[in-house]
């Protein structure tokens, strides 16, 4: 008899961004190896493929420092866009390599137009437990990740 594995995690982060089109939001998201500009990355950048086009890798890069001991580490990972849709507005990616200890990770956007003006982007992941996280602390990391992205999509856009 095999061991049962763990079943995989799944979560879901929205913001609604009230004064922010759709069309404007998508492309942020749309522009798949610069989304350090727009959520806590230090770096981003296409290693492969045709920008805009399924089979792009990106390489995420961030410096994270130990709070104990004050040492500096950078945790990376090189993402595939799976698939793009510029008219229903949503993207599919998942983590190919990485340091994190993803051994399976599958995230999707999607941009959403809300009745009223504005939109929402909409975050999902599936994902093997990754040793060392929680459920809850991936949940809240990409919460708080998106959060920042739409403060940063609303101080870019209302500047324009």
């Amino acid at each position: 008899m095999g061991e049962e594995s763990d079943p995989r995690w799944e979560g879901k982060a929205v913001v609604e961004l009230a004064d922010t089109t759709a069309e404007v939001a998508w492309t942020v998201l749309e522009d798949f190896c610069n989304i350090h500009k727009w959520i806590p990355l230090d770096t981003c950048y296409q290693l492969e493929g045709i920008l805009g086009k399924p089979g792009l890798i990106r390489y995420c890069a961030s410096s994270i420092v130990d709070d104990v001991d004050k040492t500096s580490t950078v945790k990376w990972a090189k993402e595939k866009l799976l698939a793009i849709d510029p008219v229903q507005r949503c993207l599919t990616y998942e983590v190919v390599e990485n340091n994190m200890g993803f051994k399976f990770y599958l995230g999707t956007f999607k941009v959403l137009s809300m009745k009223e003006d504005g939109c929402k982007i909409e975050w999902e992941f599936v994902c093997d437990p990754v040793q060392g996280w929680s459920l809850q602390g991936l949940e809240s990391y990409v919460e708080s990740s998106l959060q920042v992205m739409k403060k940063n999509i609303e101080l870019a856009y209302k500047a324009a």
